[in-house]
């Protein structure tokens, strides 16, 4: 509807044209001053950092908003082919530093702050970690995306806005207690509600079908129960380039606040409860699906993010092509983060066929053209189903769909392999039994032109294992696309000191193309460049002290072997294995075996999910374990072994500069890709690992002489499983012997009795699928190789420079072009050069 109060005479862009804004140290401290003082109403005798942090955030927003609104005209102008990244999860940490740092303001805001007596580190400091995520999935997303706005591709991020994140963990007598994690508790200064884009969701209801005038099958889904998808928009800088994109996610709220019969009834209660059954959807990160209800409410998660996605991009074509969707396939692309957002597939059918009146096969072309799907895991368990009773109840017209397009589906496969039943029957999209199931990855598979795994070996297991029969069919659909992870993030804002200093030896190329830090790999036998990274890294690792300290008040010499392992607490990530290793350690120290002795301080970190006992006793364990050792005299210095609770974004931006040795030790062929190794690697640490995920390419790039190798390749654990045997590797090795019998015996539990029988009966089957004893006695070599290298601190640097300049390939920029080059087909668009 026209807005009446502007006219010819006074045209829409004059109320919108706006001088641009200064990027110099006076302009900006007179921003921060009028927001603190106009908007948020504060004077000097404010004490609270809160009101100064969201000044200086109005401030820097405002002039991410000038770019992003540039941004935005530019893809509209050019009429561009865009890409859209559904994920769950965008973990994307604190938002202030990141947008500083690629505005290239960060000395200047630094002055600015000071010049008004404020402290900046402590205002970043104050920020929330968004809780959008739970590990590296969303962390990865939140890199993507980065590296797409640095690209200058026309990405649009989807996700949802969970008011609640994972969760907050602290630790009471050692084991895990969840609170929760109100992120939103004061708000979001960087996001801006868009009520104008929402979108209806249906749920419940059924369907009718009827044929129209020209003869074609027409299908209404009705009676539904509805539920809005409201935007909120948060901006995504690319590094000191003008571009700015979009990460959109969704709340759920209901379609009317409350009922006003009930409400005059006097039945308040009822009243608000469908504003509160709506609004539940988004209310929290990943709900525990152990029972019904839980499952229920993922599954409407997953079908808000998809619908309310798929219809934004519809509309916005809609509004500017009409119901022309002949070029649809050609300017649109949605990439799946992973099996969640798989009912995309169903969901644009649905969109094209009932809503736009295309035909299947119309309908069906645009779709698997437009899908691409990566995968994330080699974990059987991990791909999602979904009973298809639930299905049924919650969406009957996309089980129509989704039985319609295994019908064509399972043709297709047919007349390939005639006759092959127990073929169709493993290819299925509905999985028999007891209770019908929709394999979910199977939907995306079929949907998708472009199916990809995420490091070389994952995306190989995947061709010869979980996918075989799909790769035998469409082999051209699988490639491998390997992790990365940004390094203006994970090298430049997390550690500035390192930054700076590559920076004055190589220039400042790398922040955009990490493939210039080879050039480090010449400076490695430089006496006086080996002394400055020396230094930097101790800074580093005093840094992390500090922070360690905050939780912890154990003495810890910055000189010891800072050796690192914190991801999710998951029995495939072996953090067991790495606890056997600290109890061996602290076995010789008690025997007085501790000749050429190197300090060790072992961290680990990591939440566990909340309903996996397993890995609750895991980190129970560790915090025992710690607690006989870092109160133990004979111990001293020798050895520490340190639990951190709540690891999230803003904590690993400390961890990861501080650590020297990197534990990558799961179990060959259970990890996918892994970027936590990424991280470390780019910041100068060693790695100890596994032949898994992408631990094989880091070695590859840094040659087998600067990476600690252990344990079975996958092939081997293959092999072995038919006649695994721990106990008799456990009376075949003196330390591993010595080592479970101090477990055993209770040593780390004496007022607990029994309390680790499940982990130490899991570690002696024979059907451990994780083979953890396997690998001991490889692993404690590998152990003792890292120790007599750290006593050589002039080699160990020198590995350190050598890991780091050899990390160029992990850089999501060369992810996400080569996503681009063989998947999307952007083309890149400068907003500085459009209009």
């Amino acid at each position: 509807m026209p807005n009446k109060r502007f006219t010819k005479s006074q045209p829409k862009s004059s109320i919108t044209t706006l001088p641009k804004l200064g990027m110099d140290k006076i302009h900006l401290e007179e921003d921060f001053k009028r927001y603190y003082g106009h908007r948020l109403g504060r004077d000097e005798h404010c004490c609270s950092l809160n009101y100064a942090y969201e000044a200086l955030s109005l401030a820097i927003s405002d002039r991410l908003v000038e770019r992003w609104k540039k941004t935005y005209n530019a893809y509209k102008e050019t009429d561009c082919k865009r890409a859209y990244y559904l994920s769950m999860e965008f973990l994307m940490g604190r938002t202030l530093s990141n947008a500083m740092l690629n505005l290239g303001i960060n000395n200047l805001v630094e002055k600015a702050m000071y010049d008004l007596g404020l402290d900046l580190e402590e205002l970043i400091e104050s920020e929330p970690d968004a809780g959008l995520g739970n590990g590296g999935l969303g962390r990865l997303a939140a890199c993507f995306i980065d590296s797409c706005a640095t690209l200058q591709l026309p990405v649009t991020g989807y996700g949802l806005r969970y008011e609640y994140g994972m969760f907050s963990q602290i630790i009471i007598n050692g084991e895990q207690v969840e609170k929760p994690d109100h992120w939103l508790r004061n708000g979001n200064i960087w996001e801006i509600e868009r009520l104008e884009y929402k979108q209806r969701i249906k749920f419940g209801g059924r369907t009718e079908s009827h044929i129209d005038e020209h003869g074609n099958k027409r299908v209404c889904w009705v009676d539904t129960h509805d539920v809005l998808a409201v935007p909120f928009d948060t901006p995504v800088p690319g590094y000191r380039n003008g571009t700015v994109n979009t990460l959109r996610l969704w709340k759920a709220t209901a379609t009317e606040e409350f009922d006003l019969d009930d409400f005059n009834a006097g039945d308040y209660a009822e009243a608000v409860a469908a504003k509160n059954t709506a609004e539940n959807i988004t209310m929290v990160l990943y709900p525990n699906d152990a029972n019904e209800n839980g499952k229920a409410l993922r599954l409407k998660q997953q079908y808000v993010l998809a619908s309310a996605s798929l219809q934004d991009v519809i509309e916005t074509w809609v509004g500017r092509h009409g119901n022309d969707f002949s070029e649809f396939a050609e300017k649109n692309c949605f990439q799946l983060n992973d099996t969640h957002p798989s009912i995309a597939v169903a969901e644009l059918m649905r969109l094209l066929m009932d809503i736009h009146g295309l035909t299947w096969d119309e309908a069906w072309s645009i779709t698997s053209k437009t899908m691409a799907y990566t995968n994330h895991t080699l974990l059987p368990e991990a791909l999602e189903k979904w009973s298809v009773n639930l299905f049924r109840q919650m969406l009957p017209r996309l089980l129509e769909i989704i039985f319609d397009i295994n019908a064509h589906f399972l043709a297709e496969v047919s007349s390939r392999w005639p006759g092959d039943l127990d073929r169709l029957r493993r290819m299925s999209l509905i999985e028999e039994g007891h209770e019908q199931q929709v394999r979910m990855a199977y939907l995306a598979i079929v949907g998708s032109f472009s199916v990809n795994g995420v490091a070389e070996l994952h995306s190989k297991l995947l061709q010869q294992g979980l996918f075989r029969d799909f790769y035998e069919l469409w082999p051209e659909k699988f490639n491998n696309k390997t992790n990365g992870v940004t390094p203006r993030r994970w090298l430049a804002s997390c550690n500035p000191e390192l930054s700076e200093l590559i920076t004055q030896t190589i220039g400042d190329g790398w922040l955009t193309d990490l493939t210039l830090l080879k050039k480090l790999e010449s400076h490695a036998d430089d006496k006086a460049f080996r002394k400055r990274w020396f230094e930097v890294k101790q800074k580093a690792k005093q840094r992390l002290i500090n922070y360690k300290k905050l939780e912890h008040d154990i003495d810890i010499n910055a000189n010891a072997l800072f050796d690192v392992q914190v991801k999710r607490i998951h029995e495939y990530k072996r953090q067991l294995l790495n606890v056997l290793h600290v109890v061996h350690l602290y076995d010789r120290i008690k025997r007085g075996d501790t000749a050429q002795w190197t300090n060790r301080c072992v961290l680990i970190g990591g939440k566990a999910a909340p309903g996996y006992y397993m890995a609750k006793k895991i980190i129970k364990l560790i915090n025992n374990v710690a607690n006989v050792i870092n109160n133990d005299p004979d111990i001293g210095d020798k050895l520490k072994l340190i639990f951190l609770p709540n690891y999230r974004v803003s904590a690993m931006e400390i961890i990861c500069p501080g650590a020297d040795l990197s534990e990558q030790i799961s179990t060959a062929g259970k990890e996918a890709s892994g970027t936590g190794n990424m991280k470390f690697m780019m910041n100068g640490a060693l790695t100890i690992g596994t032949l898994d995920g992408a631990n094989i390419e880091i070695r590859e790039e840094v040659g087998d002489e600067n990476f600690f190798l252990f344990g079975l390749t996958e092939e081997q654990v293959e092999a072995m499983r038919h006649h695994y045997d721990p106990a008799s590797i456990v009376n075949g090795d003196e330390d591993l012997r010595r080592t479970m019998l101090l477990l055993e015996c209770g040593h780390f539990n004496q007022f607990e009795p029994g309390i680790f029988d499940p982990i130490l009966a899991s570690l002696k089957s024979p059907h451990d699928p994780w083979m953890t004893i396997a690998d001991f006695r490889s692993y404690v070599e590998a152990q003792n190789r890292a120790e007599a290298a750290y006593q050589d601190k002039e080699r160990w640097t020198r590995m350190s420079i050598v890991n780091c300049a050899n990390s160029g390939k992990f850089s999501t920029d060369r992810t996400i072009a080569e996503y681009n080059d063989e998947i999307w087909r952007l083309t890149p668009i400068d907003p500085e050069k459009q209009g």
